[in-house]
């Protein structure tokens, strides 16, 4: 498109559920009522690793540090969303949302890296219980989240600063609750070939190959627990992986389905398809980070135990 006919896009419309305002209430309630499950879930588990002794080691420090992220991840989308609920048309600045972006984005990339490590902590407690001390010392697994860290900032900021120096030729409506980079590129007027490239390139590196680094490693975790001659002894091996490899499941299950399924190409499909990768988003941005606390809580006797006593230490303080 020709310089002339560009004009300066200072905001975007997110539109939300606004094509169906009957399941807005519903949709505000349940997601207001998710968030709070988030931060009570997740503020707990980080409570209890923190200040319980027993729960100072590799695997619970992963743990906490995924509570934390979930938070973070949540927070930077949900107000957003519950926002568009209530506003007839949602508007959010250049700048907003090419912050709540890098933050999506970010923590996004971040989850994907850490999951991954958390299975090599597995692997290694499971595989090689007897050097775990000495492969899983302090220095190393503070070293592994400062990277999982580190690699959600850096991928963040190249995908933000690509997607936000695209041209936008007055068209301003993201067919979203927030400003979610695929939503994004389909309203740029420029060539998006650039951010196709390193967007493939992004999610084999942070998504295909830490979904192959986990499932190599359960495969010698399964194959080490099915030689264990007892079966007590195999039910508590399984069990210190078990939560893990459940939210692994639900978290990558949720991705490929919203990336891998096939495409409408008539009109209605596709205004059908619309509403249902924008609840498949939710589900994956809000229901995910929900059920993790709640999985690990269930499945863990050492985090309920935790738990139990911090509110024994609380009620009796009072």
């Amino acid at each position: 498109m020709h310089g002339n006919n560009q004009t300066t896009v200072t905001d975007f419309v997110l539109l939300g559920l606004s094509g169906h305002p009957e399941l807005e209430t519903i949709f505000f309630v349940l997601v207001l009522w998710m968030y709070l499950v988030i931060l009570v879930g997740n503020g707990v588990l980080i409570t209890v690793t923190i200040y319980d002794s027993h729960l100072h080691t590799p695997m619970y420090f992963f743990l906490g540090n995924l509570s934390f992220l979930d938070i973070c991840y949540t927070t930077s989308s949900v107000p957003l969303i519950l926002d568009s609920f209530l506003i007839l048309k949602k508007t959010i600045s250049f700048s907003g949302c090419a912050v709540q972006m890098f933050l999506s984005f970010a923590m996004g990339v971040t989850e994907c890296v850490l999951l991954s490590m958390m299975a090599f902590d597995r692997y290694v407690a499971i595989c090689h219980p007897l050097r775990y001390p000495t492969i899983m010392n302090k220095k190393t697994y503070m070293s592994m989240v400062v990277g999982c860290w580190t690699a959600g900032g850096i991928t963040s900021v190249g995908q933000t600063s690509l997607a936000m120096r695209l041209p936008f030729c007055g068209d301003n409506v993201i067919n979203h609750f927030t400003c979610e980079i695929l939503a994004l590129l389909k309203v740029a007027c420029g060539d998006i070939s650039v951010n196709v490239v390193s967007m493939i390139v992004t999610n084999i590196i942070f998504l295909v190959f830490p979904v192959l680094f986990i499932f190599t490693s359960y495969v010698f975790i399964l194959s080490t627990i099915l030689r264990i001659p007892s079966a007590e002894g195999r039910r508590k091996a399984f069990s210190t992986c078990s939560a893990h490899l459940m939210v692994v499941i639900i978290f990558y299950g949720t991705i490929f389905f919203m990336y891998g399924k096939p495409k409408s190409k008539d009109s209605l499909g596709a205004d059908k398809e619309d509403i249902t990768d924008k609840l498949i988003s939710l589900f994956y941005g809000v229901v995910t980070p929900m059920l993790n606390p709640i999985i690990y809580s269930l499945r863990n006797k050492d985090v309920k135990a935790a738990v139990k006593n911090l509110l024994c230490q609380k009620h009796f303080t009072a």
